[in-house]
């Protein structure tokens, strides 16, 4: 299993950017997918979810309205569009593929997750 994710940067705050996650080495559409992030100094934080079924989407508060999750299975790729972006979206994020999914809670758990791609947003 390989997860690959790019298109971090830095930007200014109200900024956007999209993230991707190449992934290789499993059959992608039958897994559900995440992004999580991780800041300086701070522990992981789950950002959002896309199931492998009908594609339904998950939000953290902290980004519902803001950032959209989606797939492409033909290309084994997963995205994460970022907009109106604040300093406290500055962080890591991962890519991970989903082991176990509670959506009426939002809880899931990761069995692999990728390198991953830093996000700054700074003045």
């Amino acid at each position: 299993v390989q997860l690959v994710e790019s298109g971090g940067g830095m930007v200014q705050p109200g900024g956007s950017l999209r993230l991707s996650c190449a992934a290789s080495g499993f059959t992608f559409r039958r897994y559900d997918m995440s992004w999580v992030r991780q800041a300086p100094g701070k522990g992981p934080e789950w950002v959002s979810t896309i199931n492998a079924g009908v594609g339904s989407t998950y939000y953290a508060d902290s980004v519902k309205g803001r950032f959209t999750i989606s797939r492409d299975n033909a290309k084994n790729t997963l995205y994460l569009q970022m907009s109106s972006l604040k300093p406290e979206d500055t962080a890591l994020y991962y890519c991970a593929r989903v082991r176990y999914s509670d959506y009426a809670v939002n809880l899931y758990e990761y069995d692999y997750l990728g390198q991953g791609t830093q996000v700054t947003v700074s003045s």
